[in-house]
């Protein structure tokens, strides 16, 4: 097996509205159409799908240090940007413990995303 590249990754959402403003307008990612019945929403950033799911929501396993949970990390150009961003619509933050050019923020279900500036 080779594996070429990243299709998308699932995530689990309680509210989807909740979840399609933290997504689209927070992280300005752009919503693609999809055609299936379950309740959800698709986001895509150069190729590479995030898939909003209704469903049940886990608990984090560490909640002194969001990095070291099940995340999703995406580069920004500008880390001060997003970070300003981010407070601007009253998003949680917590700079990475490894001292690198990282933040990690939570959407409305705790699910942790990781912004880096390489």
């Amino acid at each position: 097996m080779q594996i070429t590249h990243c299709l998308h990754t699932a995530i689990l959402v309680s509210d989807l509205e909740k979840a399609e403003h933290f997504y689209g307008t927070v992280l300005g990612l752009a919503k693609v159409s999809r055609e299936l019945k379950f309740p959800g929403a698709w986001y895509e950033v150069q190729g590479y799908q995030i898939h909003l799911m209704v469903g049940a929501v886990p608990e984090l396993y560490n909640a002194e240090k969001w990095g070291r949970n099940r995340h999703v990390a995406f580069s920004v150009s500008d880390l001060d940007a997003a970070k300003a961003q981010l407070l601007a619509h009253h998003c949680p933050i917590q700079m990475s413990a490894s001292g690198r050019a990282a933040i990690f923020t939570q959407d409305p279900d705790g699910n942790v995303i990781e912004l880096s500036q390489l």
